[in-house]
């Protein structure tokens, strides 16, 4: 068991830092909204913490789980942030969906008051983090992950090195990459069968027995069917993550014609309200402009 601290309680964070409670780890807790962090320890055995560095003060590994490169900044840098108040051998160990470079910059921050970081962003959904089955695509140092592994593990269902600091967030892009690509054509799949007086459901179970088939048509065909897009990753963030992904792509030279097209699709769809649609919610883009 270990001193495990987690900052940031979102929809991911909060019941991930439950499964370390659960599992027997001191676990304290921190968020940037107080209210949120007195709950969480009001419903698992862990304490809410009033700073970070209260928080950090004696932990053997600190996860974060927060928004976007600003947000990190916020948290690790500066006389209240992680970096400066974890003890020496700590294991920073951050969720968050970032650039490359965010993860890079904080590996060397860390590494020069003799501690590890690893980014180790997530994907899953809210679902997964619920059900502690999440995949974990992690970069940082081997000895550093191996230690940490049997700690991550109580949230994953997949855990795997991926290479030095930045590879975790670069394996990331590629799965929303991957994802984009494949909702645009489930959608224009289901909206032509819409289109064509075909019985929709019908079609899916035929075809999802055959090579058309993936996660998102097994688990969001129905849903996008019945116009529902509230069961998973919002709208607003696919956005924030695809922005990395082309970022990333013109600093490596990588052409992603469709991923590019598929973010504006979605600038589409928050224009239409719905910017906390899950991202399955690409189907009423086609539907409203047919």
């Amino acid at each position: 068991m270990a001193n495990v601290t987690f900052i940031g309680l979102g929809v991911m964070g909060y019941p991930m830092a439950g499964h370390l409670a659960a599992a027997g780890h001191t676990v304290k807790v921190w968020n940037r909204t107080a209210d949120k962090a007195q709950q969480w320890a009001g419903e698992h055995t862990g304490s809410a913490c009033q700073s970070i560095s209260d928080a950090v003060r004696d932990a053997d590994f600190v996860m974060t789980c927060v928004g976007a490169d600003k947000d990190l900044i916020e948290v690790f840098e500066g006389d209240a942030g992680i970096i400066a108040n974890a003890p020496e051998g700590a294991i920073l160990i951050d969720h968050t969906t970032a650039s490359a470079g965010i993860a890079e910059r904080l590996a060397e921050s860390a590494s020069a008051r003799k501690q590890a970081f690893i980014d180790a962003p997530v994907s899953g959904g809210q679902q997964g983090a619920q059900n502690g089955a999440l995949t974990i695509m992690c970069g940082g140092p081997a000895q550093a992950f191996e230690k940490a592994s049997p700690v991550m593990e109580h949230y994953a269902r997949a855990l795997n090195l991926m290479g030095p600091a930045g590879s975790g967030q670069k394996t990331k892009m590629v799965n929303q990459i991957a994802i984009a690509g494949l909702v645009q054509g489930l959608s224009e799949a289901l909206h032509f069968a819409e289109q064509a007086d075909l019985d929709v459901r019908k079609v899916v179970d035929v075809i999802s027995k055959g090579a058309a088939q993936s996660w998102q048509m097994e688990n969001r065909s129905g849903t996008m069917i019945d116009g529902e897009f509230d069961h998973g990753f919002a709208v607003d963030w696919m956005r924030k993550d695809l922005g990395i992904c082309l970022e990333e792509a013109r600093k490596v030279n990588a052409s992603l014609p469709v991923t590019a097209l598929v973010d504006q699709f979605y600038a589409d769809v928050q224009s239409m309200g719905g910017r906390r649609w899950d991202t399955s919610s690409l189907i009423q883009r086609l539907r409203k402009f047919r």
